[in-house]
């Protein structure tokens, strides 16, 4: 596993120009090389949002808000806040349906989720981009690596995470040191392989082991984790974490009839890289 040190070391700017962009293509065109599209879920975030949006790194190219239907200033204050935000209505309920509207919009190769809550830190998007541009294929951060941590998860939430953490790594012979955190990144071929079709908070598990199933070079990078800074979080405890443990048993023992084997891209994994595991 590559050490905080490295996964942290400054990284290389963008030569594109940082100020945002209208759209150009259609998500059917082929994703831009090189272009880094940011996915920004939403729900009734408007004191929330523009935090999020106003620290987003020039290593970003492109900022998509997908907004699950707000009743409140959400898609006004994202407007005023990052001019030239593509703003696209979520299809369908749940986090993991918003992640999947903005996966079909996104145009980057490289493609970030943040949370539009202000509990993830957008100066750290450069981290993830970093280890993409370096061949890996998916890239999570990790509060439990030096570098990482929290100043927000309950030891309840915590004692779930790492219970479902070591029974995917015993079930897939991984090396997770984190598993239910949304701050992820993804080279676009990494993520046309996992056929992702979880609807809520779940996906994030459903990311992983679909990962370690199609044999993808999977990176950790260190986050931390700071609280909501407005409003109260949709996640329950017992709830999410029953429907993690269903997503995680039903990945590993559903028969593959009922859906496609996923199959690793041609392009050779990086030299060194362990299979499966985390690097």
């Amino acid at each position: 596993m590559s050490t905080a040190a490295e996964a942290t070391v400054d990284y290389e700017v963008s030569t594109a120009s940082s100020a945002p962009r209208e759209r150009l293509a259609t998500a059917a065109e082929a994703p831009e090389l090189g272009m880094v599209s940011l996915i920004v879920p939403a729900m009734n975030e408007e004191r929330n949002v523009e935090w999020v949006l106003e620290r987003i790194p020039d290593v970003v190219d492109e900022v998509i808000l997908v907004d699950g239907h707000s009743s409140d200033a959400t898609v006004a204050v994202a407007r005023a806040a990052y001019p030239g935000i593509i703003v696209v209505q979520q299809e369908g309920k749940g986090k993991g349906a918003a992640l999947r509207t903005g996966f079909a919009t996104a145009r980057g190769e490289y493609i970030v989720m943040i949370d539009a809550d202000g509990s993830m830190d957008p100066g750290e998007i450069g981290r993830y981009v970093d280890r993409l541009r370096d061949g890996c294929d998916l890239v999570k951060g990790s509060r439990y690596v030096e570098g990482g941590g929290s100043s927000d998860i309950t030891v309840l939430r915590s004692a779930g995470n790492r219970g479902l953490m070591a029974l995917v790594n015993v079930l897939y012979g991984a090396r997770f040191t984190d598993l239910c955190y949304g701050f992820c990144g993804f080279r676009r071929r990494g993520l046309d392989q996992l056929g992702l079709d979880a609807d809520g908070f779940e996906i994030e598990t459903q990311i992983a082991v679909r990962a370690l199933r199609a044999k993808i070079e999977i990176g950790e990078v260190p986050t931390f984790e700071l609280p909501r800074r407005h409003g109260e979080s949709n996640l329950n405890t017992f709830r999410d974490g029953q429907r993690v443990l269903r997503t995680l048993l039903r990945e590993r023992f559903a028969r593959t009839a009922r859906r496609p084997e996923l199959v690793p891209d041609e392009a050779p994994a990086p030299s060194g890289a362990p299979d499966p595991a985390v690097s």
